[in-house]
């Protein structure tokens, strides 16, 4: 029997053990022949992780975008712009409320924990759910502010909030307290932007996780760091096709972070 038809015999038992269409028996059989190589965390003392939303959506965080999204129920008008807030702060209060609620069902998976046990980690997010500092990550620099902080336009006041309800909505100067998040039509945050470009443009390893990298900022920052000499991997379902990365892994990131740095899921 020639190599090709042991290999072909191979495939079809494994399809026929694991049940699986033939379109991925070849995918799955490299998967068993080729382990995935590993990163040792100690060949690098300055990790930046980028996340996205599909880092959250593993964890069951609604999404905001695309299909099934909270935009395609919710209009944008109406909850997620300083105009709705200023039209009745109420409604987009009561909005929010939900929006934490939802999150809170939601627990961090191993990709976030795995983040959270490095010492040398330091992660700019995208996503405003506040999972990173749930799983125990410490230096965590949100891009798009935070569901679980309130500030106030007329004297700057910002407080943390945990919990469904807000504690408070109104500030003691007597303004109303709105989401300290980047809603449609607002303006970046200048120093917290500064800290991420100065976080990757420093790092040695630089790893994205479920961002398609196309709005920016987000669409510099491999490139930033491939410039600073950093390894680059990108993790994702769905990669970008970005040239920027070293080494692409098609994949969730609770199951791929764990197998990649060699430690034991839980």
């Amino acid at each position: 029997m020639s190599d090709i038809e042991d290999h072909c015999t191979m495939l079809k038992k494994i399809g026929k053990i694991a049940k699986l269409p033939v379109a991925a028996i070849g995918k799955s059989v490299t998967l068993l022949l080729h382990p995935m190589k590993t990163i040792e965390q100690r060949d690098f003392s300055n990790i930046v992780f980028f996340t996205g939303a599909g880092m959250s959506a593993e964890s069951g965080v609604p999404i905001y975008r695309g299909k099934g999204g909270i935009w395609g129920s919710y209009s944008i008008e109406e909850y997620a712009c300083q105009e709705a807030f200023e039209r009745n702060p109420e409604k987009v209060l009561a909005f929010h409320e939900k929006r934490r609620s939802s999150v809170l069902d939601c627990t961090p998976h191993d990709g976030h924990r795995v983040i959270a046990d490095m010492s040398c980690a330091r992660v700019v997010t995208q996503n405003i759910d506040g999972m990173h500092q749930r799983a125990g990550s410490k230096e965590v620099i949100e891009l798009h502010g935070s569901l679980w902080r309130l500030r106030c336009q007329s004297c700057g006041f910002r407080k943390e909030d945990f919990g469904e309800k807000f504690e408070t909505n109104r500030c003691d100067c007597g303004d109303w307290l709105r989401p300290d998040i980047v809603w449609f039509g607002d303006m970046l945050d200048a120093v917290v932007m500064s800290k991420a470009s100065q976080a990757i443009g420093n790092c040695d390893l630089f790893i994205s996780i479920g961002t398609s990298g196309t709005v920016w900022p987000a669409a510099r920052y491999p490139d930033l760091a491939k410039k600073s000499g950093a390894y680059c991997i990108e993790i994702n379902p769905e990669p970008s096709g970005d040239i920027a990365y070293d080494r692409v892994v098609e994949g969730a990131a609770g199951e791929v972070l764990p197998e990649l740095f060699g430690v034991s899921r839980r």
